[in-house]
């Protein structure tokens, strides 16, 4: 028996020209998704918009419905329309650096120096969200994912005011 998702909904945003083109060359997004439903969220497909495209709008979007966590993938890297940091950016009230600071690390050991053109951003937006923009690279969502894994639930209980989530014994 399957439990129904619990968490409320989540939502991914993938910032990509070429999938937007053709949904079927997004590698990231589907990735990212499962990875929310795993930990019981509610997630729609991911939606795709072109690098540079409306990023700010559609995040926007999801947080005015409810999402408690906005996961970006593309659009981190230094490319002429990679924007997605900057338009990410203004959408948060209180930066996590870390966050971003460890997936770079971790991409540094596994994919070299390239890992530290990401330029990702994360934080809590307004009404309590979780928003991370993670690198459009399957080793870069693996590299974030792995990251927010270990604190998705401790960020979630702090926002909603409930103190410390309880350490699982792995």
């Amino acid at each position: 028996m399957t439990s129904q998702p619990t968490r409320g909904r989540a939502a991914v945003v993938v910032a990509s020209t070429q999938a937007a083109a053709d949904p079927a060359l997004d590698r990231t997004g589907p990735v990212i998704a499962g990875w929310l439903r795993e930990h019981d969220f509610t997630v729609a497909e991911p939606i795709i918009v072109p690098d540079g495209g409306p990023i700010a709008d559609t995040v926007a979007a999801e947080l005015l419905a409810d999402a408690r966590v906005v996961i970006t993938t593309g659009g981190t890297g230094v490319t002429p329309t990679d924007r997605t940091p900057e338009a990410v950016a203004p959408l948060i009230d209180l930066e996590l650096p870390g966050i971003t600071e460890e997936i770079r690390r971790r991409g540094l050991a596994g994919a070299g120096p390239t890992a530290l053109l990401s330029r990702g951003v994360a934080g809590i937006a307004t009404g309590g969200a979780l928003v991370v923009t993670l690198p459009g690279s399957r080793g870069g969502v693996a590299d974030g994912l792995a990251v927010l894994d270990g604190l998705l639930d401790h960020v979630l209980a702090q926002v909603s005011g409930e103190g410390h989530a309880p350490r699982s014994a792995s």
